[in-house]
């Protein structure tokens, strides 16, 4: 078997570096063709100027009532419909932009958070001979080199281990990294290299020890998806592109051509999902880049036409930050269903995933239990024993709709195409389909090339490539010092500002509220344990956030990060919303509890509390049983059977512990199963056994219980001359 996969391997090496020499090639001649990559030139050869203020969503609006018509309109506010308004409005075209939701609210903010060319991908492309795949890791290597240039505040490279357990895997994964960098080029971030046993786990002490071989480590960038999105959309904005969330296109307006007699599609039939106002919006070109829901807009065109988006569902989990180091990833290169699954360091906590299922388009797709419980044994499986993975650890998960394609205009319909297509209908849509995060420019540019030659449109060619994004001007990597100088903001803040802002961070910094302390003089916390602050909701705002989903999802990533976080954040952030954009409390209200079922089925948190309610057999032994009793006893001193907020505060008041009853009130109700404002003995013992199986974790109301008992066993006098003497 060993010697198989050493021929294997040295095929490996043999197309490999015909691959490789093909690439540097290639390569060479993108360079002499484009040129380094100089922002201030890339700029300068805009044909409009960039506004100095962001036009408010109501001037926005505004814009697609009065226009007669437009060049160019964009379907869709993911990254590529964000990149097609670039790229149009950045040529001279007069360009809009419709989301019937957020910017980035479906599968672009629901990624791996990667920016790569994909190592697999290449692996396929040698072992296949298939050049379609190749090209495909091509174009995304010399896009991510292009996206780490023109957002350097949201992106960064981030090195990635692969654990080898077998000897025979260490020259072969190392020739196929080895050609990953090859063929990147000049633009390979960082090189390879091999570490030993030893140096591995000095790098990752928490991976699995037994029979660990050694490791490889390669490069690949990692960025704030979201915000990568809402920066590609405010540039467009500034550059003079009409762009709008929460407008809804009802149906596409069609004209007859004159000349040939055939229906041409001359615009939308759109509506302002906040106001329920209906206009038209007419253009000479309309581009479909809707993500998954390429079909359903595909039809608006003709009935008839046969789907070409196969949907896929990928499930991403979040545990704390100590389950990986803070600047190594991890790569499983063979699961037990043979999917890829990354496990990184993001944002101080530790994103896992994805796997790749067959599923239903829809608007809010939901992680499932099995899913989540399969990236936990994948997880398991290499980390060291030492290290219980524990179900209760999921902070938070995520399902998100990669929209693979059958290529239209191929002739065997049913191959997935891995990269992306343009087709253009017998009345003109022109529609964007398929490929990566990583290649959302490459795409935006071959739409925009397709609809200037299609419609005779008179425009240059794409301006994009190198052109810096919103925030990513006057941004250094030591910007946040300035922050805490000049403002008196936490560290930690100023680093989250000046990394999720850019030059921007000056703009929230100025309307941080003070916080009446000797430090941080200004910034408070929306939650205490993260580094957002109550200024984003306010600058969020002008950032076109419009809900509370918004605000906790994409302008901050707080349930992506942390649901229950996220839930305790939303009072305040809708109290701040509500002022700034004249909410009624109905409103306030309305807003709250629809954040609150996003975070309960959307972010996992719906998983999450069901693992105390579906561990409902106690699987305690009789001393555990016992012991327990005993701790629920010493809060129910009335033999109740029950435990209310007043017999809490009645053992806290006795340690000398202070704590909100609005606080006491939220920690009781996260064990309180049937929700009757009491936790009965049953429910206890429920939750200290799901907590001894890995199912809970963190829970508040045992941590104080089992505080209060040792505080109050420990209730005894202390000589004077043991006190160590102290004040």
């Amino acid at each position: 078997m060993a010697f198989q996969k050493a021929v294997k391997g040295t095929a490996l090496i043999g197309g490999g570096a015909i691959a490789a020499v093909f690439g540097l090639s290639q390569f060479s001649q993108y360079r002499n063709k484009h040129g380094t990559f100089v922002n201030v030139q890339a700029a300068e050869a805009v044909p409009v100027p960039m506004k100095s203020h962001l036009p408010t969503r109501e001037q926005q609006i505004l814009a697609l009532q009065t226009t007669s018509e437009f060049d160019v309109l964009v379907i869709g506010g993911g990254a590529t419909g964000c990149g097609c308004a670039l790229d149009a409005v950045t040529r001279g075209l007069k360009t809009a932009l419709l989301e019937r939701d957020d910017f980035s609210s479906g599968t672009s903010s629901r990624s791996t958070k990667l920016i790569h060319g994909g190592v697999r991908y290449l692996q396929k492309a040698i072992m296949k001979l298939d050049f379609e795949q190749y090209k495909m890791v091509k174009e995304a290597l010399e896009e991510r080199a292009n996206l780490l240039e023109i957002a350097p505040h949201l992106s960064s490279p981030l090195p990635i281990m692969l654990p080898v357990y077998k000897w025979w895997q260490l020259p072969y994964y190392w020739i196929g990294i080895k050609l990953y960098d090859l063929v990147a080029g000049s633009q390979c971030l960082k090189s390879s290299y091999v570490l030993s046993k030893s140096r591995a786990l000095e790098h990752f002490p928490m991976l699995r020890k037994d029979e660990l071989v050694g490791a490889i480590v390669y490069y690949d960038g990692q960025h704030n998806d979201a915000r990568m999105n809402l920066a590609i959309a405010l540039t467009a904005a500034r550059y003079g592109a009409a762009t709008t969330n929460y407008t809804e296109v009802l149906r596409l307006l069609k004209t007859t051509d004159p000349a040939s007699g055939k229906e041409r599609v001359c615009g939308v039939r759109c509506r302002d999902v906040l106001t329920g106002q209906e206009f038209d919006v007419k253009a000479k070109c309309v581009i479909n880049a809707t993500g998954p829901f390429t079909d359903s807009v595909r039809k608006m065109d003709y009935q008839e036409v046969p789907n070409i988006c196969q949907p896929s569902a990928g499930v991403h989990i979040v545990m704390p930050g100590y389950y990986s180091p803070d600047h190594m990833g991890l790569l499983d290169p063979a699961t037990s269903d043979g999917r890829v699954i990354f496990f990184l360091p993001w944002e101080k906590m530790t994103i896992a995933g994805t796997t790749d299922s067959p599923t239903d388009v829809t608007s809010h797709p939901i992680p499932t239990e099995e899913d989540i419980n399969f990236i936990l044994n994948e997880v398991r499986n290499y980390l060291s024993a030492d290290v219980e993975v524990r179900r209760g650890d999921v902070l938070a998960a995520w399902s998100g709709i990669r929209p693979l394609v059958t290529d239209p205009n191929s002739k065997d319909t049913q191959s997935i195409c891995r990269n992306h297509v343009v087709a253009i209908s017998n009345s003109g849509l022109v529609t964007i389909a398929g490929g990566k995060w990583t290649t959302y420019r490459a795409m935006a540019k071959d739409a925009i090339d397709a609809a200037v030659e299609a419609h005779n449109l008179k425009a240059g060619s794409s301006k994009t490539l190198g052109l810096q994004l919103q925030g990513a001007e006057d941004w250094s990597p030591t910007l946040y010092i300035r922050l805490v100088q000049d403002y008196g903001l936490e560290s930690e803040v100023a680093q989250h500002l000046a990394s999720t802002y850019g030059d921007k961070a000056f703009e929230v910094a100025k309307i941080a509220q003070v916080t009446g302390k000797r430090w941080p003089i200004v910034g408070k916390r929306l939650v205490s344990e993260f580094p957002y602050i109550e200024a984003e909701v306010v600058y969020g705002v002008k950032e076109y956030a419009r809900t509370a989903v918004d605000m906790i999802s994409r302008r901050t990533r707080l349930a992506f990060l942390n649901v229950q976080a996220a839930e305790e954040a939303l009072p305040r952030i809708v109290d701040i919303m509500g002022k700034e954009l004249n909410w009624s409390e109905q409103k306030k209200k309305e807003e709250l509890e629809a954040a609150k079922k996003f975070l309960y089925y959307e972010m996992g948190y719906k998983v999450k509390s069901d693992q105390l309610r579906d561990s409902s057999e106690i699987s305690l032994v009789p001393s555990d049983i016992e012991r327990y009793k005993k701790r629920f006893h010493m809060f129910d001193k009335d033999k109740k059977g029950f435990i209310t907020i007043l017999d809490v505060q009645r053992v806290l008041e006795s340690i000398s512990v202070q704590i909100a009853e609005n606080t006491l009130h939220d920690i009781l109700n996260e064990v309180d199963l049937n929700k009757n404002g009491q936790v009965e003995l049953n429910e206890f013992l429920q939750l200290m056994s799901a907590i001894q199986k890995g199912y809970v974790s963190g829970s508040r109301l045992a941590v104080l219980m089992k505080t209060a008992e040792e505080n109050l066993h420990r209730r005894v006098g202390i000589p004077v001359d043991r006190s160590g003497g102290g004040l």
